[in-house]
Formats: structure tokens, C-alpha cells, sequence
């Protein structure tokens, strides 16, 4: 179904690409609406430490069904390191973890809601996100809205802030956060009045 050729970008084919195609089917089909369209891909490390994860999302509506809250959705199944595991094998804090409310589209079916992630370092690492759906919305269909794209936020320890955008890599200091807001997914149908 694809087949590209040299110079066409093919990083992140199975992470990302994947999840505009699965998307872009169901639409085409009439399944459901956009999910959040993305894996979040989410690093950060130095020389002792590294770590890895993908960042849950809001799934899209369908035509009897509403989307899901804070699920990977498509290619993605893993799951996310327990806080406390994380705490303990890494110098981070996990600051929020909670439901991104109002981030699904609205419609006759509801998209199902993003979340809201910040972690905290307590020593200095590189960090790095790699994440879709930043400025083209998860779409809606038949009538249902979209839902709302994510935003990476680099806050600075000093109390500064700086909007990253999908693809960033970042150094960061003890006391530094990054907050990822993921998509939500798109609504289905008219909603009644």
C-alpha cells in the first residue's frame, strides 16, 4: 500500500505513519472518527539512565459508540511504567497523570479525552518527544467535532515556560518539567439539542 522511494521521510513509519493510516481507513470506511493519532513518543536519559514510552490518548467515536479515555489506540498496546516503578528506577517525579477533560470532540457520540502527563527531573538528561496531531486536529464525522490537538510544554525550574513542538529534543536541568498534553478523539454524529 506504500511504497516510498529515496529521498521521502520514513522515520517513524511504524510509530507514527501508522496511526494517520489506521486513522484515515476507519474515516474513509465511516468506522469512527480520529483517534489521537499518535504514539507520543517519549525519551529522556544520559550516560546511566534511559528510558522509553508511548502516551496514552483519547480513542475516536463511531456510529453506536463513544470514544474511550486515556487508551493506545491502533498500533500501540504497551503500557506505561507504574509511578512508583518509575520513581524508584529513575530521578524523575511524575507531578500529573490525569484525564484531559473536554479534549474528545463532541458530538451524538463523544471522542474520547487525552491526558495530561508531567514529569519532573531531578538530575540533568536529554529528553526528547516525538508526537503528531500538535497542529492538524483529530477529525470528526458526520457532523461530530474534532478533537483537540496535544501540546508539549517545557517548563524551566526558574518558572519559565516554552511550548515544544511535536518532534523536540531538549536538554533539561534538576528541577525542569515536561508536560504533555495528548489528543483527544474525534466525535461522531450530530449532537442533539
Amino acid at each position: 500500500m506504500l511504497n516510498p522511494r529515496y529521498p521521502a521521510a520514513v522515520v517513524a513509519g511504524n510509530v507514527e505513519t501508522s496511526q494517520v493510516i489506521t486513522d484515515a481507513l476507519y474515516g474513509a470506511l465511516g468506522a469512527m472518527a480520529a483517534s489521537q493519532g499518535t504514539m507520543n513518543n517519549f525519551t529522556f536519559g544520559n550516560e546511566r539512565y534511559q528510558y522509553y514510552e508511548t502516551i496514552c490518548g483519547g480513542s475516536g467515536a463511531g456510529p453506536d459508540f463513544p470514544g474511550t479515555d486515556a487508551v493506545h489506540t491502533h498500533m500501540t498496546n504497551s503500557r506505561l511504567t507504574d509511578p512508583e516503578v518509575l520513581e524508584w528506577r529513575f530521578p524523575v517525579l511524575l507531578r500529573q497523570f490525569i484525564i484531559r477533560q473536554g479534549s474528545g470532540g463532541a458530538g451524538q457520540y463523544r471522542g474520547g479525552n487525552g491526558i495530561v502527563r508531567t514529569v519532573e527531573f531531578r538530575v540533568s538528561m536529554t529528553a526528547a518527544i516525538l508526537s503528531n496531531h500538535r497542529q492538524v486536529v483529530p477529525f470528526g464525522l458526520n457532523g461530530g467535532e474534532p478533537g483537540l490537538v496535544g501540546e508539549n510544554t517545557l517548563w524551566r525550574a526558574n518558572g519559565t515556560m516554552a511550548p515544544l513542538p511535536g518532534q523536540a529534543t531538549v536538554a533539561v536541568n534538576p528541577g525542569d518539567q515536561i508536560q504533555i498534553a495528548t489528543p483527544g478523539g474525534g466525535g461522531f454524529g450530530t449532537e442533539s439539542r
